[in-house]
């Protein structure tokens, strides 16, 4: 490994022959807050639990050294330019990402094609590359998703599959890794990530440690999946809208397709049509998922038996239940309730 020089940023020395190992994220306008913040935050408490005291340096590379402007609106100083972190011999690139709404409000992930080029410049220094949240539309444009398997936020997982046809998107998992590529899932996911970096690096012990101090229910494992289910409708007509919340005030009842379609006036067939492009899945997927968040609020508030859950979530059974747990998050709902328990 090269030596690291010693840079003056913004009134202080930064020593970089301490970077061991080196994390350098990406930064760069319109950047989502979390993805940037959230990943240090689990990085600096390694030292804590380990008597590896180095742990890890965690630097910020942007085009300049000029403060960016996140889209929280809360502005960030980069600790170096992309063309200095170049010059390094990185450990792990994490790649954080940025999103706008269509003329449609719809949520479109952004790549600006100069970083897109970064990217691709670092990761060839890097030994490791993640993504964070919809990143993963900047690692696939530059190329390092081709003939992979990736995750990002679901809401954009439409559109990485679209743009992208030579990489394997699976919106389920809170992360995938393959080989020396990691991709994360949406916001608070850049936690789970992190730890799953820490566990490689210094172990699992280290990494429970570690999501014990930051008060979290549980580090979740990469191919669990994405607790939250998206409820939110593809399309925000009236329409769709109006058939969500008709679903969700009686989700501790019988909802028939005959009684769906008679709400929306019109047939079973012409119902099924609509919630496929306007809330992106079957009414019987939909109901589903609906009742498995509400149980998995009452998991996570209540003690609650799952008998009772079951029953006032319109499950009917414990057995309906629980097949209805292991379908949308891949465990039952007493692993489920452990493990948010945890920690």
């Amino acid at each position: 490994m090269e030596p690291y020089e010693t840079y003056e940023t913004h009134g202080h020395r930064l020593d970089l022959d301490t970077l061991t190992p080196l994390i350098v994220i990406v930064l760069f306008e319109g950047v989502d807050l979390l993805d940037v913040t959230g990943p240090p935050e689990v990085f600096s408490l390694v030292p804590r639990e380990t008597e590896d005291a180095a742990g890890y340096r965690v630097v910020l590379a942007a085009r300049t050294l000029d403060p960016v402007t996140t889209a929280a609106g809360v502005r960030v100083l980069p600790d170096l330019t992309f063309s200095e972190a170049a010059a390094r011999s990185i450990d792990t690139l994490l790649v954080p990402g940025a999103v706008e709404l269509d003329a449609e409000r719809r949520v479109r992930a952004l790549t600006d094609p100069e970083v897109v080029d970064w990217v691709r410049t670092l990761a060839a220094r890097t030994r490791r590359v993640a993504s964070v949240c919809v990143g993963a539309h900047l690692l696939a444009a530059a190329g390092l998703l081709d003939g992979k398997r990736a995750t990002t936020h679901w809401s954009t997982a439409e559109q990485l599959a679209a743009e992208y046809p030579e990489v394997e998107v699976d919106a389920d998992p809170v992360f995938i890794r393959e080989g020396g590529v990691w991709t994360g899932a949406g916001i608070s996911a850049c936690l789970d990530l992190s730890l799953a970096l820490v566990a490689e690096d210094f172990g699992e012990v280290v990494a429970l440690r570690v999501a014990r101090q930051l008060v979290m229910y549980l580090k979740r494992p990469g191919g669990q999946s994405q607790f939250s289910v998206p409820l939110e409708p593809v399309s925000a007509t009236r329409r769709g809208e109006d058939l969500r919340h008709f679903v969700r005030r009686r989700l501790g009842g019988r909802i028939g397709l005959a009684d769906l379609a008679a709400y929306a006036h019109v047939s079973e067939r012409q119902l099924a049509r609509i919630f496929k492009s306007e809330l992106g899945m079957t009414p019987a997927a939909y109901i589903e998922s609906a009742r498995v968040e509400l149980a998995r609020g009452r998991l996570e508030a209540t003690d609650a038996t799952l008998d009772r859950i079951a029953s006032t979530c319109g499950f009917g059974s414990t057995d309906t239940l629980v097949r209805a747990f292991r379908r949308t998050l891949g465990i039952t709902p007493t692993e489920y309730r452990l493990r948010i328990r945890t920690g």
